[in-house]
């Protein structure tokens, strides 16, 4: 819940001062209040945010707020391609170790008094240097420095050749490594402005993106406006963005989000309140014939998977007096609820029932008729449970499920479920931090959990049951020699279609030996104001505003 913040009166005064102030800019370069109302784009972030230095964008609502302000070397299409964005075109070397990027000349950062006469000067392939040896450098402590922790030497591993050509070397062939660096992580900052604030640098943000900051008052509004010297144009030659500014709220529950769309106060909103799910939409995830008329729903397969984990390290005393470090029982479970019916009548349809593995439809390498998962089999459940030595409730441990509060309908249903073939299972609601905290320190046996793509590769998915990695992002502790020897060829692999056959047995391993419950793939779905054109959801769920307009 983000809180209300009570300003002092001088403070709220300059803070009102700087709203009017951009308004007023606004309306004059507009010429009718009216317009001035339609080309700004609005929208309300429930969770706050806490940062607008990328290094730190490991939320979604910082992931959107700092995607407008800054830019990366490659990008993702609305089709998960790696496509140009600071970088015109790269090279990779023959023995993949280096990739060597050619940078556009006719970027630069937003305007800022960091710079001689306030003007903001061009991008160099240097600053590319700088912004990544910041993201490594354990003093900035940023959250994303595993992107390049074991991959890339910090001191010899990053080269300005010159202005306009940088060089990643990396540590040994990793073909991910394009996918990588489209990360928000990963964008560009200027050295001046970040060492003239320090750890402010975080609510005083520049960059080279579309929009540039204008005001922030936390728990308030941000207010961006235009970047007028941004250097993307449309195909017909039209400077980008085309909205003028981009206004965000912080009301701090859903309801309040949802009124306030309704009333036309807010361009979209990212997901619906529960309260109010049914009244928008049917069980088919489709808009209710009174909706209809009135807003836009976009539908769009996200890379996030929500599932439940299993703890199944062996040498852990939780694991060894728990029945689920049988695979019989994992699998039982597996096969032991209706995951369509869920879908239906607890999600609205929004999302899709996972029946295959663990990477999540929207993924190239995704197929379903390759990778078998489980569906909805109480009978075979019952025989797997016979096999495992348990032939009534009365032999089989409790088993705790730990989930979040607003999860706990899910648990509840899965739970009940699980009764009719002989599991019993209780479900225990905590608080997100505390369970992180114990799946983090394998102390959570049964667990619900998600993992949302931080670039789109299965690999990204795959990576979470390598043996050799810890938790996070390893919470399970699945080990497989069999599993790591194919993950490990497969981050050699230059050849995507014998890399997504790689990844398909990977995933085939883990359903096979069960350390995990998928429930659902997921789905974005926005609520979008008839007035908002060229608003296309994507599968990383990114806020996209470049091509927007506003009628």
């Amino acid at each position: 819940m983000v809180s209300k913040i009570l300003l002092p009166v001088s403070a709220f005064t300059h803070f009102l001062f700087i709203i009017l102030h951009f308004s007023f800019l606004v309306l004059l370069s507009c010429g009718k209040a009216k317009k001035n109302e339609q080309n700004i784009f609005r929208y309300n972030e429930v969770s706050g945010i806490s940062s607008l230095d990328p290094a730190f964008a490991k939320s979604q609502s910082v992931i959107w707020a700092t995607h407008q302000l800054y830019n990366t070397l490659v990008e993702t299409d609305d089709q998960l391609n790696i496509v140009p964005s600071l970088a015109k075109s790269w090279l990779v070397s023959d023995d993949r170790l280096q990739v060597t990027f050619y940078l556009r000349d006719d970027v630069f950062f937003h305007d800022h008094s960091a710079f001689p006469n306030g003007k903001g000067r061009k991008m160099t392939a240097a600053d590319v240097v700088y912004s990544f040896q910041r993201l490594m450098d354990k003093s900035t402590a940023s959250p994303g420095a595993w992107i390049f922790n074991n991959r890339v030497d910090a001191a010899t591993g990053f080269t300005a050749v010159d202005d306009t050509t940088f060089r990643i070397t990396v540590l040994r062939p990793f073909v991910q490594i394009l996918g990588v660096l489209s990360n928000v992580y990963c964008s560009i900052v200027p050295k001046e402005v970040v060492e003239k604030y320090g750890p402010d640098f975080r609510r005083n943000p520049c960059g080279t993106g579309p929009f540039q900051f204008k005001a922030w008052e936390e728990g308030q509004a941000l207010i961006l406006v235009k970047n007028k010297n941004y250097f993307e144009k449309d195909s017909a030659g039209e400077s980008l963005p085309y909205v003028d500014g981009v206004k965000v709220s912080f009301l701090d529950n859903k309801a309040s989000e949802f009124m306030e769309f309704r009333q036309g106060n807010l361009h979209f909103i990212n997901d619906i309140d529960a309260s109010f799910k049914d009244e928008v939409l049917n069980k088919k995830g489709e808009l209710r014939a009174e909706w209809k008329d009135k807003v836009v729903l976009n539908r769009h397969p996200y890379l996030n998977i929500e599932y439940i984990g299993i703890l199944v390290d062996s040498t852990n005393p939780l694991v060894k007096n728990s029945p689920l470090r049988l695979k019989a029982i994992r699998q039982a479970i597996n096969y032991g609820f209706d995951r369509r019916k869920m879908m239906l009548y607890l999600r609205n349809s929004i999302g899709t029932a996972a029946e295959s593995g663990f990477v999540p439809t929207g993924l190239p390498s995704f197929d379903s008729t390759i990778v078998k998962g489980y569906s909805y089999d109480p009978a075979k459940a019952k025989t797997l449970l016979q096999q495992a030595g348990f032939n009534s409730m009365k032999d089989v441990p409790e088993i705790k499920l730990l989930t979040i509060p607003i999860y706990a309908d899910l648990g509840s249903y899965i739970a009940r479920q699980l009764q009719d073939i002989g599991l019993n299972v209780k479900v225990e609601a905590v608080q997100k931090s505390l369970l992180l905290t114990q799946t983090s320190k394998s102390e959570a046996l049964f667990f619900r959990a998600s993992w949302i793509a931080d670039y789109p590769d299965a690999e990204n998915y795959l990576s979470v049951f390598y043996g050799k990695n810890p938790a996070p992002p390893n919470y399970t502790r699945y080990k497989n020699a069999a599993y790591d020897a194919l993950y490990e060829q497969s981050t050699k692999e230059p050849n995507d279609s014998v890399r997504y056959k790689l990844y398909r047995q990977m995933d085939q391993m883990l359903m096979n030996d069960a350390p995990i419950v998928p429930l659902w793939y997921d789905m974005v779905i926005h609520l979008v104001q008839p007035a908002v054109k060229g608003f296309k959801p994507n599968a990383l769920n990114w806020l996209e505003l470049r091509k927007v307009k506003l009628r």
